[in-house]
């Protein structure tokens, strides 16, 4: 795989504490979901002045999952992605570890801030996949100090969010064993995160976080802590999608979009992309919207699609 981050191989931008407005409607979200659907934030976001646009602090970014499959095959490497988020008109670029070169150290990481800076790209966050739903011992501790590892890393690349997991229950564990563990695992790293000034989101990525009711009793029990949010997957819910990212939003500190959503009958459906960004008008997000993409059509065919539709409705 090339990594010099003078060729392309391919041509192809937090929150502070959790508001009260969303406390209420994560409390509200505990009492099940019938609560969950009447507890979107009553009170609008201040109106924008005339001519001022309600998504002016909302930024465009593209995940590297979105090109998993190029980057896995050593058809595109991160350098490359960079170049086409910059080619795709993105302010921003979210690079997935996934795809970090094997055995990387700080230099390859500032290589890659400098060639976002020099594209006119910045690193919007990076995302890892870990597991705390584990029990306090070795495997725990290793998950725990993978997340310390990133966020050095982020760090390094100046990426001011990690997208984190908080992972599935294993056979025979009951969810509210679960959900401890995994807060556990959170605040081990939220401490370390706080220091070095990385904001953590825990996303809604199935497992023990597939409904928001249990995703944001996760968040009320890790605490307020200004290192922590949600960081909220438009596709992931899979209930009442629509209803529930509205009930999650106001928590946000990241949020990745996806094209697709949960029908009626569990099937992927077409998502309504112009409904996710009036619910995040609604919560009064501020800060980085990414493309995620993982619909079946060639991404490179279907990205800038979906791109340029965004840039219609983030304007």
């Amino acid at each position: 795989m090339n990594k010099d981050p003078g060729t392309k191989k391919l041509s192809c931008s937090r929150r502070d504490v959790i508001k009260t407005t969303a406390m209420a409607a994560g409390a509200a979200a505990l009492s099940g979901f019938t609560a969950c659907q009447a507890s979107v934030p009553e009170a609008a976001p201040p109106k924008p002045s005339v001519g001022e646009s309600p998504t002016k602090n909302m930024h465009l970014s593209m995940a590297a999952y979105s090109m998993r499959d190029a980057l896995g095959k050593g058809e595109m490497d991160l350098f490359g992605f960079i170049d086409w988020c910059a080619e795709l008109g993105l302010p921003g670029t979210e690079l997935t570890s996934y795809y970090f070169k094997e055995g990387f150290d700080n230099s390859y990481l500032h290589q890659l801030k400098l060639h976002a800076f020099r594209q006119g790209v910045t690193v919007s966050g990076t995302a890892v996949g870990n597991n705390f739903c584990l029990p306090p011992g070795p495997e725990k501790d290793e998950q725990v100090a993978s997340v310390k590892q990133w966020i050095d890393y982020a760090v390094e690349l100046s990426a001011p969010h990690i997208r984190i997991f908080a992972g599935r229950a294993p056979k025979g564990v009951e969810l509210q064993k679960a959900i401890g563990w995994a807060v556990d695992g959170i605040k081990e790293c939220l401490d370390y995160a706080g220091k070095r000034g990385v904001v953590l989101g825990l996303e809604n990525h199935g497992g023990i976080t597939a409904r928001v009711k249990d995703h944001l009793a996760i968040c009320d029990a890790v605490g307020e802590h200004p290192c922590f949010g949600v960081n909220l997957d438009t596709g992931n819910y899979r209930t009442n999608p629509y209803e529930e990212l509205a009930v999650a939003a106001p928590r946000s500190v990241n949020v990745q979009i996806k094209v697709e959503v949960s029908g009626a009958n569990g099937e992927s459906v077409p998502a309504d992309l112009a409904k996710f960004r009036d619910i995040l008008i609604q919560a009064g997000y501020k800060g980085w919207v990414a493309l995620e993409y993982e619909a079946k059509e060639d991404p490179l065919v279907a990205i800038p699609g979906y791109i340029k539709q965004l840039q219609e409705l983030f304007v």
